[in-house]
C-alpha cells in the first residue's frame, strides 16, 4: 500500500517548483484515472501518496476506493513574502490548497540566510510545526516530508533548513527528503550577491538535518529549459518565457520529481 508525503515548499522558488509539480501530478493521475460503474472517478492509493480526498459535506476523508470528491494536496505552503502564494491561490491549482496550509509574511528575509534561520525560524517555528501536524494526522502511514527550496535566497536557505531542523527533531522516525536548488556558479542570472554564502550556511544544515538530498544544478537545469529557444542559459530562458523566465526550468525540475 503506497504510503504519505507530506511536502513542504518553502520560499520563491520552492512555491514555483511545487506549483509545477502538482499541475504535473494531476495530469498524471487525469491520464491514469480509473473509474466506477457509473463512470465517475475513482480516488486510487496512488493517489493517496500526495492527495487527500474530503468530502466537503462532512469535511470528512474519503479513502482509496471511494468517488473522488475534493483533492487536497497533502502540502505546507510557506514563503515570507506573500506575492507568489497569492498567485497560487488566485490561480488555477487553489482548490487544491486551503489558507490554513499557508504560513507567510510580508516582508522577506533580504537575502540572508541568517534572517530567515534565526529570525523567522524562531518566529514561526511553532505555527509551522502545527501546520506540519494538521497534515501528518490525517495520514495513515507517513513516509517523508519532502521538501522543495533553493539555497540562494533567505527564506529557502535560511528557514527553509531551520524547518527541516525541526522536522528532524519532532518526526525523527519520518524520512526527510529535500530537492535543492543551487545557485550557478558562474553567477549568470544571479543577482544575489549573498547566493554563495547562503548556499554554504544551508548545505551545512542539510547534511546535519536531511536523510536525502536532490540537488539541481541552476546552471545545467537552464541549458536544458532553454533548448528550443533562441541563445541558451538563463537570459535565453527568461526572453522565451516572459514575465519570469523560469517556468521551463520550474518545469523541467517537476518532470524530474515525479518521475522519481
Amino acid at each position: 500500500m503506497p504510503r504519505e508525503i507530506v511536502t513542504i515548499q518553502v520560499g520563491q522558488c520552492g512555491n514555483q517548483i511545487g506549483r509545477s509539480f502538482w499541475s504535473r501530478a494531476l495530469h498524471e493521475h487525469a491520464e491514469n484515472a480509473k473509474f466506477d460503474g457509473d463512470s465517475r472517478p475513482v480516488f486510487s492509493e496512488a493517489m493517496s501518496t500526495f492527495f487527500r480526498n474530503v468530502n466537503m459535506s462532512t469535511k470528512g476523508e474519503m479513502y482509496a476506493g471511494s468517488e473522488i470528491c475534493d483533492l487536497k494536496a497533502r502540502a505546507c505552503l510557506i514563503d515570507m513574502e506573500d506575492g507568489v502564494l497569492a498567485e497560487t491561490m488566485r490561480g488555477p491549482l487553489r482548490d487544491l490548497f486551503s489558507t490554513a496550509q499557508l504560513l507567510s509574511d510580508v516582508s522577506g528575509a533580504g537575502n540572508n540566510w541568517a534572517h530567515g534561520f534565526y529570525e523567522y525560524g524562531g518566529k514561526y517555528q511553532d505555527l509551522f510545526l502545527e501546520l506540519v501536524r494538521s497534515q501528518a494526522e490525517p495520514c495513515d502511514s507517513l513516509q517523508s516530508f519532502f521538501l522543495m527550496h533553493s539555497l540562494g535566497g533567505g527564506t529557502g536557505s535560511g528557514l527553509g533548513t531551520r524547518l527541516l531542523e525541526l522536522l528532524a527533531d519532532n518526526y525523527g522516525g519520518t524520512y526527510r527528503f529535500a530537492t535543492s536548488v543551487l545557485p550557478s556558479s558562474s553567477g549568470e542570472g544571479d543577482d544575489v550577491i549573498t547566493s554563495p554564502y547562503n548556499s554554504v550556511l544551508a548545505l551545512n544544515q542539510l547534511t546535519e538535518h536531511a536523510d536525502a538530498v536532490l540537488p539541481i544544478d541552476n546552471a545545467r537545469l537552464s541549458v536544458l529549459s532553454s533548448k528550443g529557444a533562441s541563445g541558451s542559459g538563463i537570459n535565453a530562458v527568461k526572453s522565451a518565457k516572459g514575465r519570469d523566465g523560469f517556468d521551463a526550468m520550474n518545469n523541467v525540475v517537476a518532470r524530474l520529481l515525479t518521475d522519481l
